[in-house]
């Protein structure tokens, strides 16, 4: 394997980065006719006509849009709306354990995907935030869930003890369990009526599917059934099932619904859909990578537990340069997908995407 050339062994091994399960669509080509120059500039992104091309995706530079600023406002934004939809009342203590999980910080890159895909196609961040919430509760329910004995065992999650640390792990296992319904219930109520009744309904779905057999629960039962398994006796293919389900398959969600709730059209969905499947996957080769080349400390979070558990990841199948060459692939897959689209408008994708692949926790 370590002879094969990146781009043999993505499409001779990585079927699944272009098609998925039936629930999902195969992933089509982006046909843009429109002309761009290309400026040399190195410290900004082109901006010489309104559209994104694939002249600029092989010339791309990080943009000057300020990222972190939109990604701090955001978070500020998503994580009040958390904290009024999640209040303390009776019974206390497992509102205790879904806020302090929930309230916990963490990076808001689901609310932010779902945020940035209604904005793309002209809706208001108003208008996305109980998706986005609802997108994070779900998040927040996976990492509960996730973290308790049964499963990754863990003691640590966003630099914090983790949720069966503090309350136990009956009251840890019901605040997840509390947090997935009410995450329905919260997209359902407080979305606002400009959205159609059948793009909600069409919203919920989207959600449901991501999370349960065709989802997040289908990749858990895949990761958890591979521990201890020989690399060599596994192919990439199963690696990648496990986490186009359990990582990407809520951060593809968490575009779709934006795009749905903003308005977009079947096309703007389904390319929001593509960029955000390849985010997804690239946004798990990069935490297989920084949990071996990173300390507990850096990452807030257990480092070197799937050396330990013996689980299957990109470095232990692709070796640890192969899959930062992975990595980088995806991201060239990711910005491929955003090509058209106004360059104003898709800039926090863009640096979203160039976020994910570069951050260090």
């Amino acid at each position: 394997m370590a002879s094969m050339t990146l781009g043999s062994l993505v499409h001779h091994h990585h079927p699944s980065i272009f098609t998925r399960s039936s629930s999902l669509t195969t992933l089509k080509p982006i046909v843009i006719n429109s002309k761009r120059t290309v400026s040399s500039s190195s410290s900004s992104y082109i901006v010489s006509s309104s559209v994104v091309t694939k002249e600029d995706n092989h010339n791309y530079k990080p943009s000057s849009f300020d990222f972190m600023s939109y990604m701090v406002s955001k978070a500020e934004s998503v994580n009040r709306a958390l904290d009024l939809a999640v209040p303390l009342q009776e019974p206390l203590k497992i509102h205790e354990a879904m806020r302090y999980s929930l309230l916990a910080g963490g990076k808001r890159i689901r609310p932010l995907l779902c945020i940035a895909a209604c904005e793309l196609v002209g809706g208001e961040a108003s208008v996305a935030m109980p998706a986005a919430c609802a997108v994070e509760m779900l998040h927040t329910m996976s990492l509960i869930h996730d973290d308790l004995p049964c499963i990754d065992n863990d003691d640590l999650r966003r630099g914090k003890p983790t949720n069966h640390k503090v309350f136990g792990e009956k009251v840890a296992l019901l605040a997840g369990d509390a947090l997935l319904p009410f995450a329905f219930e919260h997209l359902v109520s407080a979305t606002s009526p400009v959205v159609s009744p059948v793009r909600l309904v069409r919203a919920v779905g989207e959600l449901a599917k991501a999370v349960g057999v065709e989802g997040v629960a289908a990749g858990q039962v895949a990761d958890i059934s591979s521990e201890g398994l020989d690399p060599n006796d596994v192919g990439l293919e199963h690696l990648e099932f496990i986490h186009l389900h359990k990582t990407a398959a809520l951060l593809e969600a968490s575009a779709v619904l934006g795009g749905i709730v903003g308005g977009g059209s079947d096309d703007e969905i389904e390319r929001l859909r593509q960029f955000a499947r390849c985010v997804g996957l690239l946004f798990q080769v990069v935490d297989d990578i920084l949990d071996v080349t990173k300390s507990s400390q850096e990452l807030g979070k257990t480092a070197g537990k799937d050396l330990v558990a013996d689980k299957l990841t990109y470095p232990k199948i692709m070796g640890l340069e192969k899959s930062r060459e992975f990595a980088e692939k995806l991201s060239r897959d990711a910005r491929e997908q955003l090509l058209g689209f106004g360059s104003d408008q898709v800039a926090p994708l863009l640096a979203l995407a160039n976020y994910i692949a570069n951050r260090q926790n």
